[in-house]
């Protein structure tokens, strides 16, 4: 990655060590914490198995003049393995919460811009009922409060939430006896066809960035993955959060979108009337990186508007 960036660790009560990296962009060698430390932080949360050049494009815009933060769940990235194998969605939240500690103190001491991606969503709307004051501002990404209901899928699963919740308990020892087969797909030519043809990705994804996806994908600890998988559907949904929010809200969706469908999107947008509406069009769930420069300036646009962020920096046109 062409990041400039420094990596610490916040070590969980399980022992567990997890990775944030501050992106440094062009300070000085030596003294970016300190030169950064004024900056306005923006505290960017990932979604299950999602490699962090997906952020790419926002690191490149934000970086200017932001202090920007992105962390690694457990399993990803440079976060080590959950010790005592706990990937319940409230340890991910807990993580977190440490993690925005951490940059607080190391920055301004105001809380952060948090934005959410995917699984990333229910991540930060968590935080949000636990500790509000940390989150000065958040940022909704091609995610959810809850699992999309089952019942509504392409081929509807019949018993909904309860069915889906057996299948993933009743699935986990399989787990280690499946994964060599889906290692070999995603080192296949022919799993980036598929995701074109399955309409998982869209003309203009860079092709580039979703090997680099499915190679962090490939290196990612089968069990871990399944397990957040399965935490994420037994965990309660979020929805009750959202009347709760008292900050800046902007929700981005893309219309293509089929793990986390348009209709879910909007659906959260009912729930915020006041919250700000990006739709992106010809864009599915790697919309980051498939119109990742209109994500940047939106997210950019959003902060500026709501006064809590710059607008561009003078040199950049």
């Amino acid at each position: 990655m062409p990041y400039r960036r420094l990596t610490r660790f916040v070590t969980a009560p399980d022992g567990t060590r997890v990775a944030y990296h501050t992106h440094v962009g062009n300070a000085p060698e030596g003294e970016a914490e300190l030169a950064l430390a004024s900056w306005p932080t923006v505290l960017l949360t990932n979604g299950i198995g999602t490699s962090e050049n997906f952020w790419r494009y926002i690191v490149a815009d934000l970086e200017q003049d932001h202090r920007v933060v992105h962390w690694d769940f457990r399993g990803h990235g440079r976060s080590h393995l959950a010790v005592q194998g706990d990937y319940s969605l409230r340890a991910q939240v807990d993580d977190l919460e440490r993690v925005t500690e951490e940059t607080m103190t190391r920055g301004d001491g105001r809380p952060p811009h948090h934005v959410g991606f995917s699984m990333g969503v229910r991540v930060v709307l968590e935080l949000y009922r636990r500790r509000p004051e940390l989150v000065s501002a958040l940022t909704l990404i091609g995610g959810s409060p809850s699992t999309p209901d089952p019942t509504a899928w392409f081929i509807p699963l019949p018993g909904g939430y309860a069915t889906l919740e057996r299948a993933f308990r009743s699935l986990t020892p399989l787990v280690p006896r499946v994964a060599p087969l889906v290692h070999e797909l995603l080192s296949s030519r022919l799993a980036y066809p598929f995701g074109r043809a399955s309409g998982l990705l869209r003309a203009r994804a860079p092709r580039a960035d979703i090997q680099e996806f499915l190679l962090a994908l490939r290196r990612m600890d089968p069990q871990a993955f399944w397990m957040m998988m399965r935490g994420l559907v037994e965990a309660p949904p979020s929805w009750d959060v959202l009347p709760q929010l008292r900050v800046p809200v902007q929700i981005i969706a893309a219309k293509n979108d089929l793990l986390v469908p348009l209709l879910e999107m909007k659906r959260m947008r009912e729930r915020l009337p006041g919250a700000e509406w990006v739709l992106v069009e010809d864009a599915g769930h790697a919309g980051l990186v498939e119109a990742g420069t209109e994500i940047a300036e939106a997210l950019r646009a959003f902060r500026q508007s709501c006064g809590v962020g710059p607008a561009y920096p003078a040199h950049v046109s």
